[in-house]
C-alpha cells in the first residue's frame, strides 16, 4: 500500500508553524475584500468606537469584513459565519483566527445598518470601477398568487375526446352528448340530455 500519497499526521507536532498566509491563494476574493476594508475609515461611515467601559469588543473593521466575507459567499445566517470563522482557513486569515459568536455578529448587523448598506454601497462600485461585477439589471419577480383550487372555483376547459375518457373511466354514456359538462357537473357521470 505505499503507492499511495500519504499526508500528515493532524496531531504530529511541527517545528515552525505553517503561516496562514500560505493557504490563501493570491486571486483569492478575501484578499480584495480586506484591502477594501483596510482602506475604509469606519468613523466616517458610521462605525461606532470602543465602549468605554466592559470587555473589549472585537473592531467594526474585523466584523465588517466577516459580514461582508458573507455577503460574497451566500452566507447570511449569524450562526453560519459563526461557524465559518471557526473552520475556514480563508476566513480565518481574514479576520486574523477571531471567532465572534453568532450573538455578536447578529447585534454588529442590528447596531450597524446604515453603516453596513453603506460599506456595501462602496463595495459594489469598486468591484464595478475594477470590472468584477458586470452591473447587468437583475429582475426579482415578488408577485404573490392565491394558491386556491377548490372544486367550486376549479375550471377546465371543455377536453378532447380522447382526454376526457382518460379523465373518466365510466363516461361512455358522457362521450355521446355534444358538449361535455365542466365544473360540477363533470363530476356527475351523466348529463341531462343522456338520462
Amino acid at each position: 500500500m505505499s503507492r499511495f500519497i500519504e499526508g500528515i499526521d493532524g496531531r504530529q507536532r511541527l517545528l515552525l508553524p505553517d503561516c496562514i498566509d500560505d493557504y490563501v491563494t493570491e486571486d483569492s476574493p478575501v484578499r480584495v475584500v480586506d484591502m477594501f476594508v483596510n482602506e475604509l475609515d469606519v468613523g466616517e461611515l458610521g462605525f461606532e468606537g470602543a465602549a468605554a467601559t466592559g470587555r473589549s469588543g472585537y473592531h467594526p473593521a474585523t466584523m465588517l469584513k466577516l459580514y461582508i466575507y458573507g455577503y460574497l459567499n451566500q452566507v447570511q445566517s449569524s450562526r453560519r459565519l459563526e461557524r465559518e470563522a471557526g473552520r475556514n482557513v480563508e476566513c480565518m486569515w481574514l479576520t486574523g483566527k477571531l471567532t465572534p459568536d453568532f450573538k455578536t455578529i447578529a447585534d454588529f448587523r442590528r447596531d450597524h445598518g446604515a453603516a453596513i448598506q453603506a460599506a456595501c454601497r462602496r463595495f459594489v462600485l469598486v468591484c464595478r470601477n475594477l470590472g468584477l461585477i458586470a452591473g447587468g439589471t437583475v429582475a426579482v419577480d415578488g408577485s404573490r398568487l392565491r394558491a386556491v383550487n377548490a372544486r367550486d372555483r376549479n375550471f377546465t376547459r371543455s377536453p378532447s375526446g380522447a382526454a376526457w375518457s382518460r379523465w373518466w373511466p365510466g363516461s361512455a354514456a358522457i362521450s355521446a352528448c355534444s358538449t361535455p359538462p365542466t365544473g360540477r357537473k363533470a363530476r356527475q357521470l351523466s348529463c341531462a340530455r343522456c338520462g
